[in-house]
C-alpha cells in the first residue's frame, strides 16, 4: 500500500466516524459539531484531490450554491456591505455547509453500510428526545433535572425551549422508517387475510402519527408543531399508505389541543392564546415589526444588501426606523427595541445580506436541493420522503427561522440534507440492495 493509499484509507475512516457522530455532537456538543462539520468539508476537498474526483462540483444545486456564496461575499466587502471583517468571514465560512452536506452524498455515505448505520444514529437521536419529553411532560423535569421552560413548552434534553425545532425535522424521516416497518410487515402477514393486515397497519401508522402530533402539543411550540403537520402532509402526498392515517392525525389536533388546555394549560396559552393573538395583530407584534424592519433595510439596498448578518448590525440604525404604509405604520417601526440577531425567516435573511440577487440565488439554491432530494419510486423510497419532507419544511418560507447557519438547527438540516442526497444517488446509481433492510419497504406499495 502506498503512501496515497494508507492517506485515502485513513480520510475515509476519519469521514465516516465523523459523520456518525454528527448527530450526537448536534444534541449534545455544538462545538464539537462544528468541528466535525469544518473537517468533514475540508475532507471532501482532501479526498477528491486524492481520486475521489471533482464531478460532484456539477450539480445543479451545488453550482448555485457556490454563485450564492460568492455573491454574499461580494456583499459583505467593505464599501459595498458594512465592512465588518467579522462579517466577511462569516461570508467566506459560510460554504462549509454546503461542503459538508455534499461530503455526507458522494464520499462518507457513498456505501450501503454506512447509510444503514447513520439512519439507526438518526433513529437513536429521534428516541433519546422522545424519551426526555415524555420524562420531562410526566415528571416535571427532564433527566438531566431541568423543568418546563417559564412559558410551559417542554425543553426536551434542554435547559432552554431549543428542541422541538430540530425533532420536528428528524422526527419525520424516523416516522416515515416506522410507516415502512409497519407496511412491511402487513404484507408479510400470511395468518390472517389482506384486508386484516390493510386495518393492522393502518392503526398502527395512525397511532404513530397522532403520537407525532400529540408530542409536538405537548411540546407547546406553535412553529415546530404547525411545520410537523406540514411535514406529515407532504410525507402523505408520496406515500399513500400513510394519507388515511394522515387524516386521522389532523382531525386529532383538536381533540389534542383541548386535552392539552385540561391537562398542559401553559402548553394550551402558548399554542393557541399567544398564538391567536399575534396573528390576528401581525402587523403590530415583534414578528411583524422585525419582517418590516427587513423590508426596509432591503428597500434602501437592494441589489447588495448590506452584507452578511446584515440585519443584526443595521437593525438599530435610526436610517432604517419607520414604517411602511402598506406593511406597518408604526412610526419608528419598533424602534430599536425590535432589534434581534437575525430577520427570523431565511429568505428575509438572504435579501437583506445579499439584496435581491441574493435572495433569488437563495430560493434557486433551495429549490436545486429539493429537486436533487426529490423521491422517486424505488428503494428505500420512505426513508426518502421523510427526508426530502425534513428539509422542505426546513425552507418552508411562511414560517419563523433560526439564523440560516446556526447551529444546531442549521447543522441537523444540513446533515440531513446530506443523508438524503446520498440515498438520492444510490438510487439513481441502482446499488444492490437487500429486499429486507432497517428502511426497505415492499415496491408495490411505494406509490
Amino acid at each position: 500500500m502506498t503512501q496515497t493509499d494508507r492517506l485515502r484509507s485513513a480520510l475515509d475512516h476519519f469521514g465516516f466516524w465523523a459523520t456518525l457522530l454528527l448527530p450526537v455532537f448536534l444534541t449534545h456538543g455544538r462545538v464539537f459539531s462544528e468541528i466535525a462539520m469544518d473537517l468533514l468539508a475540508l475532507g471532501l476537498l482532501a479526498r477528491s484531490a486524492l481520486g475521489l474526483g471533482w464531478g460532484w462540483a456539477r450539480q445543479f444545486w451545488v453550482r448555485v450554491a457556490f454563485l450564492w456564496w460568492g455573491w454574499q461575499i461580494v456583499c459583505s466587502l467593505p464599501h459595498i456591505g458594512l465592512g465588518s471583517s467579522q462579517a466577511l468571514t462569516q461570508a467566506i465560512l459560510a460554504i462549509r455547509f454546503p461542503l459538508m452536506a455534499v461530503a455526507l452524498q458522494v464520499w462518507t455515505l457513498s456505501t450501503e453500510r454506512a447509510r444503514r448505520t447513520m439512519a439507526g444514529m438518526l433513529v437513536a437521536c429521534c428516541l433519546y428526545f422522545v424519551l426526555q419529553f415524555l420524562v420531562q411532560a410526566v415528571f416535571g423535569t427532564n433527566l438531566f433535572g431541568y423543568p418546563r421552560y417559564v412559558d410551559g413548552t417542554l425543553t426536551g434534553p434542554y435547559a432552554h425551549p431549543r428542541a422541538a425545532a430540530p425533532f420536528s425535522r428528524f422526527v419525520l424521516p424516523v416516522m416515515m422508517l416506522g410507516c415502512a416497518w409497519l407496511v412491511a410487515g402487513s404484507g408479510r402477514s400470511g395468518s390472517v387475510s389482506e384486508k386484516t393486515s390493510r386495518l393492522r397497519a393502518f392503526l398502527s401508522m395512525s397511532l404513530l402519527a397522532v403520537g407525532v402530533v400529540a408530542l409536538m402539543v405537548l411540546a407547546g411550540q406553535r412553529i415546530p408543531m404547525a411545520l410537523t403537520i406540514l411535514g406529515i402532509a407532504v410525507c402523505a402526498v408520496f406515500y399513500r399508505p400513510l394519507r388515511p392515517a394522515a387524516l386521522v392525525a389532523v382531525f386529532s389536533l383538536p381533540v389534542l389541543i383541548l386535552l392539552a388546555h385540561l391537562f398542559a394549560p401553559q402548553a394550551f396559552q402558548h399554542l393557541v392564546i399567544l398564538a391567536a393573538h399575534q396573528l390576528s395583530h401581525f402587523w403590530q407584534s415583534h414578528y411583524g415589526l422585525v419582517f418590516t424592519r427587513a423590508v426596509v433595510i432591503a428597500q434602501g439596498h437592494p441589489v447588495t444588501g448590506l452584507g452578511y448578518d446584515a440585519f443584526r448590525h443595521a437593525c438599530a440604525n435610526p436610517a432604517y426606523q419607520h414604517g411602511l404604509s402598506w406593511l406597518s405604520t408604526a412610526q419608528d417601526g419598533g424602534g430599536a427595541g425590535i432589534c434581534v440577531q437575525h430577520a427570523h425567516n431565511h429568505y428575509l435573511q438572504a435579501l437583506t445580506n445579499a439584496g435581491l440577487p441574493g435572495l433569488f440565488l437563495f430560493g434557486g439554491m433551495v429549490f436545486g436541493c429539493l429537486r436533487a432530494l426529490w423521491p422517486v419510486k424505488g428503494a428505500h423510497q420512505a426513508w426518502r420522503i421523510g427526508l426530502f419532507a425534513a428539509f422542505f419544511v426546513q425552507e418552508w418560507p411562511l414560517a419563523s427561522a433560526s439564523d440560516f447557519l446556526n447551529l444546531p438547527l442549521g447543522g441537523w438540516a444540513f446533515t440531513l440534507l446530506g443523508v438524503g442526497l446520498a440515498e438520492a444517488v444510490a438510487c439513481v446509481a441502482s446499488v444492490p440492495r437487500p429486499a429486507a433492510t432497517l428502511y426497505a419497504e415492499p415496491t408495490t406499495t411505494s406509490r
